[in-house]
């Protein structure tokens, strides 16, 4: 009896201090390139496609495939959100105002882009270190290992699945396509 009890107390106590699972992505406040802080609840009932980006990376050019389908789909509650990091190679060393410069000029961007950010570490935005939780990468690490890894959101706010640098924007099409 004494055991159960304590038992009880122990569990008790643990399910105080274990992680919050009620936070959505939704709960979040982010930083626009414009400097505008805004709700992630803006896109409420939207698919995402949220993807740290750079500007003098290899991978520089799936702006063009982000943009693609971004044009696509934005009619069908589909949207991508680019957060720009320079955690990698310092390839990301502008300013907000070059980054939208870049972007709008070489890309035609029109797709969300975001204010410079840290997506893993002592300084790692919010939004970034729940997105790790919720999808981990291969064999269950969280850090983000490169530009451009990629995290697919469904329209009720549930992180469906995480890609790699290397894993183009046409390719994640099939697995837009049925949450819309």
């Amino acid at each position: 009896m004494i055991k159960r009890f304590i038992v009880l107390i122990l569990f008790s106590i643990i399910s105080l201090f274990a992680k919050d699972n009620s936070m959505n992505i939704y709960d979040f406040n982010i930083k626009t390139i414009d400097g505008k802080e805004i709700s992630m609840s803006k896109y409420k009932e939207k698919v995402l496609l949220i993807v740290n980006v750079a500007s003098k990376c290899g991978f520089t050019n799936q702006y063009e495939g982000l943009e693609n389908l971004y044009e696509k789909y934005k009619n069908k509650d589909f949207m991508i959100l680019g957060f720009p990091s320079n955690q990698f190679g310092s390839q990301e060393p502008g300013t907000d105002e070059q980054i939208k410069e870049f972007c709008s000029l070489t890309y035609q961007v029109k797709f969300d882009m975001f204010s410079k950010v840290d997506v893993n570490g002592e300084n790692e935005a919010p939004i970034y270190k729940f997105l790790k939780e919720k999808q981990t990468g291969i064999l269950g690490t969280k850090d983000i290992k490169w530009n451009f890894t990629k995290f697919l959101v469904d329209k009720n706010g549930n992180v469906v699945d995480r890609y790699g640098s290397s894993t183009t924007p046409s390719s994640i099409e099939k697995d837009i396509l049925p949450l819309l």
